[in-house]
């Protein structure tokens, strides 16, 4: 599993998913709980959509 999420990428990611997740904690809707997905692509830095489409926003080969 190589890394294909860098820089600005994983750093909205962990943001947007963490303010999800906090929403749908705090009362919000249930939909919400789909935080958690750029929330995990942003901790691990891959994301398996970007496989097909042969996207790789991270500049390091790891």
């Amino acid at each position: 599993m190589k890394s294909n999420v860098g820089g600005i990428d994983r750093t909205l990611r962990i943001v947007v998913g963490l303010a999800l997740v906090a929403w749908a904690v705090m009362g919000g809707p249930v939909w919400a709980w789909i935080g958690a997905v750029p929330l995990a692509t942003g901790a691990l830095g891959w994301c398996p959509a970007y496989l097909p489409f042969g996207i790789k926003t991270c500049s390091t080969k790891s």
